[in-house]
């Protein structure tokens, strides 16, 4: 693992939260296999997890989760899994859409372009980045391979956007998770 920056913010890991969306997973037919991928990333980089939920394919469900999570609880990055494709309950573009104040579009394309490298599916993720004040959003496919080869494209800039997120100027540009 690479060395996090010098300055004392660097030192201190982000807080995230992990949500899962999944009809399926929600009442409990099917494993949650794509958070669990998530939480296992992020943990093997020092973050620290401070809530994991699984939730329907319900705009307002999601919607609500991540406002709760960014204005009152102060999560650093919230990341979702699933809801992204092109399915009549693949809602979490547009419950994201609702409550980010800024959209992301390079880390959208970074991981659509990536994800087509191995499949020709990955053009048909509408999944969206964006920040709700000071925390970034991030949607990611509900499947575990996308959701690993979204994290391992995003992840040498996640520090430096976390921070720039929190901090009103960052003058090292060179922060990477440890």
């Amino acid at each position: 693992m690479m060395p996090l920056g010098n300055d004392a913010s660097a030192q201190t890991p982000p807080c995230i939260a992990v949500i899962t969306l999944s009809d399926r997973s929600a009442a409990g037919d099917r494993k949650d296999l794509s958070g669990s991928v998530i939480v296992e990333l992020a943990s093997a980089l020092g973050m620290n997890i401070v809530d994991q939920k699984i939730l329907p394919d319900e705009v307002d469900l999601l919607r609500a989760a991540l406002i709760e999570l960014a204005d009152k609880k102060k999560v650093e990055l919230i990341i979702t899994t699933g809801g992204t494709g092109l399915g009549p309950r693949d809602v979490t573009p547009e419950a994201t859409m609702a409550v980010i104040d800024r959209r992301i579009p390079g880390m959208e394309e970074a991981m659509r372009r990536a994800g087509s490298e191995n499949t020709p599916y990955a053009m048909l993720s509408r999944a969206v980045c964006g920040m709700r004040g000071k925390t970034l959003i991030i949607n990611l496919p509900g499947n575990p391979k996308g959701v690993r080869e979204s994290l391992n494209v995003i992840l040498p800039v996640l520090r430096h956007a976390v921070e720039l997120a929190q901090s009103p100027r960052v003058d090292d540009h060179t922060h990477q998770w440890k």
